[in-house]
């Protein structure tokens, strides 16, 4: 279920002062393996200084091109981000697993009329989301808001302008500034009155189908919660976390003792007894079982697994739904146990 892939860096361009786009060749007998749907996200591992490193990087490129791009902001000294910085070149290979995520767009028959949020590298995602949008249907518009400190620090800045003079009358960007002006941008952070702007003054007269967040967690909510206040009803919204806030562990008093635990990942069964107060995934890779995971922080969506029997509790959901939480789904790495005994099935999702 963990499998990683050796990719080839085919090419390395640098988006701002602290952002580059990596391209991945993509080898044909791995085409398939690597098909992705818009939004979607790839899982790198690296050794850096004798500890394995994992971290996941939406592709922006779209499903249509023959290799794979990632946006990745310097934001770790020392850490993965810092790596590809300075010394990842092209002609490089590095471990990646195919591509997964629940953030997607998928292309219809009919027409759609999409928005987008993005803060920061958020726009990742959205890059691919808004190409497969706008290639899809002729007749599909997508209105994007777009926040970053300056036009200096904005990724894809350039990439974003040919795409409004290649589509004119159907991409809308309405780029905005935190820390300087400009003749072509909004100032100021994302709140109410920039929602409201482009949805209820710019484009009053069109229907959004859908509405896609991505970036820090305080604009998601300001902004899903403008739009909730605006009638969107909340299946119309979409999001993925770039940042998260941190977790504070609140455990019940009672979360004392050991738990006996059967862990199931790639048709293979392991039991072993793990500190009722360890989060799941961290149990599991202490027993050196190859389970799958990238962020350790409940943004993306690798370690999904199902509760068969017993109960745990998630300390932070940023990712299942209520329906998915009934059906017994755990995100393991925000997941403790509250029973002496506990089954998970990484298989079965």
């Amino acid at each position: 279920m963990a499998d990683f892939y050796s990719l080839t860096v085919k090419h390395i361009k640098a988006l701002t002062p602290s952002a580059v786009a990596i391209t991945f060749d993509i080898p044909k007998d791995l085409i398939q393996t690597f098909a992705f749907s818009a939004g979607q996200y790839i899982t790198i591992k690296k050794e850096i200084k004798g500890k394995e490193l994992r971290r996941a990087y939406s592709i922006c490129s779209s499903p249509k091109n023959d290799s794979i791009t990632i946006g990745v902001k310097k934001v770790d000294k020392g850490g993965f981000s810092d790596y590809a910085h300075s010394k990842l070149a092209e002609g490089d290979t590095l471990e990646v697993m195919p591509p997964e995520g629940r953030f997607v767009f998928n292309p219809t028959e009919s027409s759609k009329n999409i928005a987008a949020f993005a803060a920061g590298s958020g726009i990742t995602p959205i890059m691919s989301i808004a190409k497969t949008v706008l290639d899809s249907n002729p007749k599909n518009t997508f209105v994007l808001v777009y926040g970053n400190k300056s036009e200096q620090e904005t990724m894809f800045y350039t990439d974003l302008v040919k795409l409004q003079l290649d589509y004119t009358d159907r991409f809308f960007i309405y780029f905005t500034n935190s820390e300087t002006k400009t003749d072509n941008s909004l100032f100021g952070r994302i709140d109410t009155a920039t929602v409201n702007y482009a949805l209820k003054n710019k484009h009053k007269d069109l229907s959004f189908d859908a509405f896609y967040l991505c970036g820090p967690e305080a604009m998601i909510h300001l902004v899903s919660d403008t739009l909730k206040e605006n009638g969107v009803s909340a299946d119309k919204i979409r999001f993925e976390l770039f940042t998260t806030t941190e977790i504070k562990d609140e455990l019940p008093v009672s979360a004392e003792g050991e738990v006996q635990i059967e862990v199931v990942v790639d048709d293979e069964t392991f039991s072993f007894a793990m500190d009722k107060k360890m989060l799941v995934l961290d149990a599991v890779l202490k027993e050196n079982i190859d389970a799958p995971y990238s962020c350790q922080g409940g943004v993306c969506s690798s370690c999904i697994a199902r509760v068969t029997e017993g109960k745990a509790e998630m300390v932070k959901n940023q990712i299942l739904t209520d329906g998915e939480i009934e059906e017994g789904f755990i995100l393991t790495c925000q997941a403790h146990a509250l029973t002496p005994t506990l089954k998970v099935d990484y298989d079965d999702v």
